[in-house]
């Protein structure tokens, strides 16, 4: 009724010679990273921030002052 033992080999085999065993470190890290954002991605808020930061907020400050004083 699931996949067996035999069925996951035979599988195996297949990817194996199709990408070769060069590719295969490559193939893994990729899914890996796709997993990794994809998960990242739904537990993340649905919500942008568009506060700026208190960095951006002072440059944003000193120019204003700096334009206003001319």
């Amino acid at each position: 009724m699931g996949i067996g033992m035999q069925e996951i080999l035979i599988i195996l085999l297949i990817v194996l010679v199709l990408f070769g065993a060069k590719k295969l470190p490559e193939i893994g890290g990729g899914l890996g990273r796709a997993i990794r954002n994809f998960k990242k991605a739904t537990t993340e808020p649905d919500e942008i921030d568009i506060t700026p930061n208190k960095a951006e907020a002072k440059k944003t400050e000193d120019e204003t002052s700096t334009t206003t004083r001319s």
